[in-house]
């Protein structure tokens, strides 16, 4: 039987109930497939502030080093907005890729797990969508020096050639495993961080010569996301337009609460839903757990090596879907509203099917 260690960060508001069904379908998923998991619990965010004065407690960190991967719910709650910046929840999460030396962010978006009605695409325009996009995580706007004053403020964005080698690198693996597409995507009219990244990309298409490249200035992406979003399928991108690009993508499916995310590098890699820690509805029983569950899935492809458990819970969640089971995020009239723990029931009762 493969072993694994998991470290789990359930986080502030929603995170807990959202992590709890994530185990749960997780769990059997993985008993069926023969895989033995431990789950070491560490705080972390608003969570480790009451208990611990500090958003990342050390013990977290070591913690997290020492796992196979690890599961983040969300933090972050606005009771925490008048603390100093250094002890703010959302420290939590930039403390945990630096310590993990995470470096890449994909968030994929699929056309199979979105909710048509509540899209702001017809169905026609978001039919065949089915991209992933790679953000650097490690450098750029949100890691440069800054200065901040009542007339006057500043922030830096510097990359090293190797920094933005290492993305497109890892983009183009994907991109190997998929439809063979990259779009690399920058500011180079305008950015001298965007001309040197441009210039790398250039020379990686000439070492992966199998796959199909194109420049695109952002602007331009974040059009045709919303106009022909199944023209892409790898977009690599910096730290800051790949997170605007990525939250602009996630809106395509219907909900946010359906997307997942990795975060890789050099240690234990990292899994998320990238919506927030919504804590105007935690504890009711109502959050999406879809993308914690798919974060999960996500974990067992890329970090444990057992895609028959991310692959079977990917399956049980399209089915459940199909069947009309939604959330209070994603209800309409004619489907079948539940709470978060019975979507979870329904998920883990097609994983016995």
């Amino acid at each position: 039987m493969r072993e694994a260690q998991l470290a789990i960060v359930a986080g502030d508001g929603i995170g807990p109930e959202i992590m709890d069904a994530a185990l749960q379908v997780f769990n059997k998923a993985a008993k069926r497939q023969n895989l033995s998991c431990t789950f070491v619990n560490l705080l972390a965010g608003g969570a480790a502030l009451e208990t611990y004065d500090e958003p990342l407690p050390e013990a977290t960190v070591k913690a997290a080093q020492g796992a196979s991967a690890v599961l983040l719910g969300a933090v972050g709650d606005p009771k925490w907005d008048s603390v100093e910046p250094a002890k703010r929840p959302e420290k939590a999460i930039l403390g945990l890729r630096k310590a993990l030396g995470l470096y890449a962010n994909l968030r994929p978006v699929e056309a199979a797990f979105s909710d048509e009605e509540a899209s702001p695409l017809k169905k026609e325009r978001l039919e065949g969508t089915d991209l992933i996009i790679v953000r650097e995580l490690g450098g750029g706007i949100y890691y440069g020096e800054r200065q901040e004053g009542d007339e006057f403020a500043s922030d830096m964005e510097c990359y090293s050639v190797q920094e933005v080698n290492r993305i497109l690198q890892l983009a183009a693996q994907i991109a190997s495993r998929r439809h063979k597409k990259v779009t690399s995507v920058d500011k180079a009219n305008v950015l001298a961080t965007s001309r040197l990244w441009r210039k790398a990309a250039t020379a990686a298409s000439e070492q992966y010569k199998d796959l199909q490249w194109e420049h695109m200035y952002v602007d331009n992406c974040a059009m045709q996301l919303v106009t022909n979003p199944s023209r892409f399928d790898v977009v690599v991108t910096n730290n800051l337009f790949g997170d605007i690009l990525s939250d602009e993508a996630a809106v395509l499916t219907g909900s946010i609460g359906m997307m997942p995310s990795a975060s890789l590098g050099a240690g234990p890699s990292l899994f998320e839903p990238i919506h927030g820690s919504a804590p105007d509805i935690a504890g009711q029983g109502v959050a999406n757990p879809v993308g914690m569950i798919l974060s999960a899935a996500f974990c067992a492809e890329m970090a444990l090596e057992a895609p028959g458990v991310g692959g079977a819970i990917r399956d049980a969640v399209r089915r459940v879907w199909l069947q009309g089971y939604r959330t209070a995020d994603t209800y309409r009239l004619g489907y079948t509203k539940v709470s978060t723990q019975e979507l979870a029931n329904r998920i883990e009762a097609e994983l016995e099917g």
